[in-house]
């Protein structure tokens, strides 16, 4: 199998193609300085193989393949060809320097191209692909074939394909949903049927590459390593080509989290997927959705007073994932009009605040009203809430030998027309001069400052 690692039978190999085919995203376009910063973080990520970009597409794509071989470690480098010898050689040029490289090419299978696109018949078309595999293989030790379209195919031509190019030389098949057409139960059962009935593919890794058209890019990707494949291509945030690629991210912590019902593994260092998605997202311009699975920025927040409160209790019981395993940090509790009073009580102790419970009901309901109003409530929503209840305790009738109702003080904190902040004035505190201590009456209206509410 050429440069192709041992297969393990448990083993997941990652082959991530943000910078091939997710670039390909609109707008998403990168220089080779950005192209080369990114696949940095991929091999330090550990994905196992980095299409790096399409060579024969522009001088500067050339240029930025042929960096990314020539300065990243670890990864297997590749980049996309189609079966023409010029793409080829552009290809093997720009990777020949890479400590692990391979050859990368696709031509379609299905009728709908074959005849649409190409003009072409499906003789002619199985001719040229095993030809381009045989010329790739004379230049490269790992060759990797893509039948385009392979999920609107005809499977008994797309097994002859396969037979065909595995004869011919290819270390790698893989399987592409092209147009994000298939079901997860349809794509699986093409896998299966490709690991029973493609003659020596025992010689081959199956690679699958899944596209979003329908949502089901992720589904398809686990159906595929479910049913035989090993080898899964994928981008960062899962964006590419119209609806995106499947997630690189959903793919690996679906592994990661259902390993013990799955039984199946990756080499990903998860605690780095939240900086790469950050990375990647800068560079391409290309935002992430707030509720992305698992990088986005609310995959670990919780805004509904139900949630939070099992949160708050343990949070095994809403979150299935740590945030820290994917680098993420905290989970965020959200105040919202649909929060709880155990959330709010919560967010006023990260403030340092612990109000009695008569001053807490005000609170809260003074907070429901603000929530109905305001979208986000910030820190110093709170704050401003909290004061308000001094205010309001401070502005309350004293009983007799305890200060005046029109000289009122928060919670130990001064006078009430200027308080000092929080711990800064005290119960003891002396009165300024001429306006009387706690044994001689203060001039009237004036109240008593050592005065504790």
């Amino acid at each position: 199998m050429g440069a192709t690692p041992d297969r393990v039978d448990d083993r997941v190999y990652i082959f991530d193609t943000t910078l091939r085919d997710g670039e390909q995203s609109p707008g998403a376009s990168l220089n080779p300085d950005q192209k080369l910063a990114i696949a940095r973080q991929l091999a330090l990520l550990g994905v196992d193989v980095i299409e790096a970009g399409f060579p024969l597409s522009s001088p500067g794509d050339f240029e930025a393949v042929q960096r990314i071989a020539r300065q990243v470690e670890g990864p297997m480098i590749t980049a996309l060809a189609r079966a023409a010898r010029p793409d080829i050689d552009a290809v093997w040029q720009a990777v020949r320097e890479a400590e692990r490289k391979q050859i990368h090419m696709v031509l379609s299978v299905s009728d709908i191209h074959i005849e649409r696109k190409l003009r072409s018949n499906r003789r002619d078309v199985l001719r040229r692909g095993a030809d381009a595999v045989a010329y790739a293989r004379s230049l490269c030790d790992d060759v990797e074939y893509s039948p385009e379209d392979a999920g609107r195919a005809d499977p008994a031509y797309l097994f002859e394909t396969l037979e065909a190019v595995i004869d011919a030389g290819a270390t790698v098949v893989n399987i592409p949903d092209t147009t994000g057409y298939t079901l997860p139960n349809e794509f699986g059962a093409l896998i299966a049927a490709i690991c029973a009935n493609v003659r020596h593919i025992d010689q081959a890794m199956i690679s699958v590459h899944c596209h979003n058209d329908l949502g089901l890019s992720t589904a398809n990707s686990i159906a595929a390593v479910l049913n035989g494949a090993r080898r899964v291509e994928c981008t960062i945030n899962g964006i590419g080509e119209r609806a995106g690629n499947a997630s690189l991210e959903e793919v690996v912590m679906i592994l990661r989290t259902r390993e013990r019902s799955l039984g199946l593994r990756t080499g990903i260092d998860t605690t780095r997927l939240a900086e790469v998605s950050a990375l990647v997202s800068r560079q391409t311009g290309v935002p992430v959705q707030p509720n992305k699975a698992v990088v986005g920025a609310n995959a670990f927040a919780h805004a509904s007073g139900i949630h939070q409160d099992g949160i708050l209790k343990d949070k095994i019981t809403y979150e299935i994932m740590r945030p820290e395993d994917v680098g993420m940090g905290e989970s965020r509790i959200v105040l919202s009009p649909r929060s709880g009073r155990h959330a709010f009580q919560f967010k006023l102790a990260e403030l340092g605040y612990h109000l009695p419970d008569a001053a807490f009901s005000r609170a809260w309901e003074q907070f429901l009203q603000l929530a109905d109003r305001k979208k986000d409530i910030l820190d110093k929503d709170l704050e401003d809430i909290v004061r308000s209840m001094q205010s309001l305790a401070a502005a309350s009738p004293r009983p007799l030998g305890e200060g005046t109702a029109s000289s009122p003080l928060p919670l130990g904190q001064g006078t009430a027309s200027s308080p000092p902040p929080l711990g800064q004035g005290t119960a003891s505190s002396p009165p300024p001069l001429g306006q009387g201590t706690a044994s001689s009456p203060p001039p009237l209206g004036e109240g008593r400052v050592g005065v504790v509410v």
